[in-house]
């Protein structure tokens, strides 16, 4: 673990909020809430166009399990997995949240560790 992460107040409260309600496992719980102590809270101007949040396209090669997959992290109310639009608090917006581009993260997702990195980043106007 290196850099802290890079969140707007807004997903910041929110990750909170989920923890708060145990929509997550254990290990993700340690390890967002270990994540959210160090992050650096910005407005939304300020967000580097390379992190990800909320309203942006973003390429993931996961490396333990192979396989590279573009997702669009959207508002949870707005979220169709099947058009693959997924709510910024799902499992993989969660792991990815706060990254940027270049970023290697070991995650405790509900199958197990994984590796993935962040490929791309971009914005996205649903």
């Amino acid at each position: 673990m290196s850099n802290p992460i890079i969140v707007t107040t807004g997903i910041y409260d929110a990750i909170k909020d989920t923890i708060r309600r145990k929509k997550v496992s254990m290990p993700e719980e340690k390890r967002l809430a270990e994540e959210l102590r160090k992050a650096k809270q910005v407005l939304r101007r300020e967000l580097p166009a390379d992190v990800v949040t909320v309203n942006r396209k973003v390429t993931i090669k996961d490396h333990t399990q192979n396989f590279e997959h573009e997702y669009i992290f959207v508002a949870s109310a707005k979220a169709k997995p099947a058009k693959n639009k997924h709510s910024i608090l799902s499992d993989m917006a969660l792991a990815t949240v706060g990254y940027k581009v270049g970023d290697i993260i070991h995650w405790p997702f509900k199958d197990g560790e994984r590796k993935i990195e962040i490929l791309k980043v971009e914005p996205w106007y649903g």
